[in-house]
């Protein structure tokens, strides 16, 4: 999906400012799902904006600058709607976890034991995070469907490092004995 589209969905929920789909996708439902960051979010809402896809308010805040509240249009439900209909793209995973697991053969035991550790910890406060949002927010069968299903991915991840962590520790064991 495409910036402009991801932005849609949030702004689907109701009004949003461009930090609040930014949290959403940090922190909220699509966390998990798409990563974008504010130098895409805010030309995609100009675009957005320039194409009649959404409306603009300004608030007023104290002390700071006036806060931009982006709300969708009717248009802006179709082109959603047009989006979520046309074919997908081939799921991407991107992983520095696993970038580096592919040179454990250069990195020492010890190392790869704390990287592991790491992510087996990373893992599972995801875990219990995802369990606590799928219980409170997953009201609709699209949303537990996508909530059960990441939360599935994740206990598999840790389950697999649980299996099998200690065969890229040994193979790096036996690395730095080979370059001893």
């Amino acid at each position: 999906m495409d910036t402009r589209t991801l932005c849609l969905a949030v702004l689907s929920h109701g009004p949003a400012s461009g930090y609040e789909i930014k949290k959403a996708f940090e922190d909220g439902p699509y966390g998990h799902i798409h990563d974008i960051g504010f130098g895409s979010i805010y030309p995609a809402l100009a675009r957005l904006l320039d194409e009649g896809s959404a409306t603009v308010i300004e608030r007023a805040q104290e002390g700071r600058p006036a806060k931009k509240v982006y709300s969708i249009t009717p248009s802006g439900r179709l082109a959603l709607l047009d989006a979520l209909e046309a074919p997908g793209g081939a799921d991407k995973f991107r992983s520095d976890f696993l970038f580096r697991l592919l040179f454990a053969h250069l990195i020492p035991a010890s190392a790869v034991e704390g990287l592991i550790a790491q992510r087996r910890s990373e893992l599972q406060a995801t875990i219990e995070r995802m369990k606590a949002h799928c219980e409170a927010a997953a009201a609709r069968p699209g949303e537990r469907f996508v909530h059960g299903f990441g939360l599935a991915i994740y206990e598999a991840m840790a389950a697999w490092i649980d299996e099998h962590g200690h065969e890229v520790v040994a193979a790096s064991l036996l690395g730095e004995r080979a370059i001893a």
